[in-house]
């Protein structure tokens, strides 16, 4: 049996949507580790296909227990050749992780948008 995808929920309503939906069509399992409810944050990404980060109305720069090890994390999967994947605040976690830095808007900004990597 293939290595599950690890999706890390964040706040409640956050979860794993139709991303879920999509890796049960492929057949591919899945282990939400729900972050929100005190989840512990895994020591090493090795048991996982692949780690997927939800979103959540707060900040990677907020003083929460669960960001510096899951920061650490997304630093072990990527050494590792192990596939990232964050959707909003799960993007915020990959750029600070991988060295970027996240700042408040002075827009709300909600929906798609164009990202150019230099």
């Amino acid at each position: 049996m293939p290595l599950p995808v690890a999706i890390f929920r964040h706040y409640p309503t956050e979860g794993p949507g139709y991303f879920s939906d999509f890796l049960e069509q492929r057949q591919r399992p899945w282990q939400l580790i729900a972050l929100d409810e005190g989840a512990e944050v895994p020591d090493a990404p090795d048991d996982y296909a692949g780690l997927v980060f939800m979103g959540g109305p707060m900040s990677v720069n907020d003083a929460l227990p669960w960001i510096p090890p899951v920061l650490h994390l997304i630093r072990q999967a990527v050494a590792r050749n192990i596939p990232v994947l964050g959707h909003c605040l799960g993007s915020q976690l990959m750029s600070k992780a991988l060295g970027g830095r996240v700042w408040r808007s002075p827009l709300k900004e909600i929906g798609w948008g164009k990202v150019t990597v230099p």
